[in-house]
């Protein structure tokens, strides 16, 4: 027993250091000069330099495309919650015409490919002249990520018992306080972990940028990123660290809602 414990911890080693592994190259490529980067052979000690970051940061328009980031990504997670809220609570709880139809058009929205939809977008878009607009691309990151909101939360919520709610209906509240007193405090964590996945899901998206906001000043990170391939080649410091950059705010984002989701785990459990 003692040896296969400690085969399944190197094998779980093992696997790790090949998910790590790459993120460290990206890291540590970031701080060397362009010389070790294209040496023909690795180069694992080395004098690290920020020269690459300051020439990734220096790109013209560089703060509006973090501002674009954060405001279309932030904005369409916190539609996307409060949508889903009353649409997961809809279908968890309720009975009524249609609502086996609607779970399907869920199901179904969150497996279509949205890359199939950019011709349509964009047709939509100029004909509303509402390219390079930043409100329209936060809007279809919202429905982008509303579907596996909404199936999510479904489970969370449908995981509490109605028991619950009913007592507080008893104790005299209305459906919408039993909803934001009893029910709302449980589902810390699947806030937390749709809130994680729409965030990552409208931060690295590519397409829809792209073909709807050809005016810089509308575009975001994600463009940015491209900007360190030229006819001449790649400069692969600037690319390795504005890689770095650009997954500071999603570990961040990842580190404080873990925490958050475990934290409201508990509270719900020592509740009552």
């Amino acid at each position: 027993m003692r040896f296969g414990a400690i085969g399944k911890n190197a094998a779980a080693l093992v696997l790790a250091a090949v998910f790590v592994f790459p993120v460290y190259w990206m890291f540590s490529s970031s701080l060397k000069p362009q010389s070790e980067i294209l040496s023909k052979d690795p180069v694992f000690f080395f004098t690290p330099t920020f020269d690459n970051y300051t020439k990734a940061t220096n790109v013209e328009l560089f703060w509006t495309y973090v501002q674009n980031s954060f405001i279309v990504t932030v904005g369409a997670v916190l539609l996307a919650l409060v949508v889903a809220l009353a649409a997961s609570f809809a279908i968890a709880r309720m009975k009524f015409k249609g609502r086996k139809g609607l779970v399907l058009a869920v199901m179904m929205a969150q497996m279509a490919p949205w890359e199939v939809m950019v011709i349509v977008m964009y047709l939509i878009a100029r004909d509303g002249d509402m390219l390079n607009s930043i409100p329209l691309l936060t809007a279809i990151y919202f429905v982008m990520v509303l579907p596996f909101t909404i199936w999510t939360l479904r489970g969370f919520i449908a995981a509490v018992p109605v028991e619950l709610e009913e007592a507080a209906l008893i104790d005299g509240c209305n459906r919408g306080q039993a909803f934001f007193k009893v029910i709302f405090p449980l589902l810390a964590p699947g806030l937390m972990s749709t809130s994680l996945f729409g965030f990552i899901t409208a931060w690295n998206e590519f397409a829809m940028v792209l073909i709807l906001n050809k005016d810089r000043e509308a575009q975001t990170l994600t463009l940015w990123l491209t900007q360190f391939q030229t006819a001449f080649g790649s400069d692969w410091g600037a690319t390795m660290a504005a890689s770095s950059l650009f997954a500071v705010p999603v570990l961040i984002v990842f580190l404080f809602l873990q925490r958050r989701a475990v934290g409201g785990m508990t509270a719900g459990a020592v509740k009552g």
